[in-house]
């Protein structure tokens, strides 16, 4: 972050982590996010990690690779993840996930 990249790449950057530092180095990320405004790319396998971060939840098909779904995420920040509003995002992400799903299995 010294060099104020343009772009940040994050490949499950929290994913070996226990459930609370996860929980606090995401807040940090948000208010990194807040403060710089840098663009940053989030790989991971945690619905609910990708809707507290993300302003888009882009959901993958297996195979091939390929983009299946562009979810926005239309809450503001900070997010409260008890909040029903929060909650409905995420079922709407899942929703997504699990249609892909369906697809992917039936064109196996």
């Amino acid at each position: 972050m010294l060099r104020e990249p343009k772009v940040l790449l994050l490949d499950e950057p929290f994913g070996a982590l226990d459930a609370f530092t996860r929980q606090h180095l995401q807040d940090v990320l948000v208010e990194i996010w807040l403060k710089t405004k840098t663009t940053m790319i989030l790989v991971t396998h945690d619905l609910d990690e990708s809707v507290y971060l993300g302003t888009k939840v882009i959901v993958m098909k297996s195979k091939p690779g390929t983009v299946g779904h562009i979810i926005p995420i239309e809450l503001p920040f900070p997010r409260q993840r008890t909040h029903q509003s929060f909650q409905k995002a995420r079922q709407n992400v899942l929703k997504h996930f699990e249609q892909l799903d369906h697809y992917s299995a039936a064109d196996a």
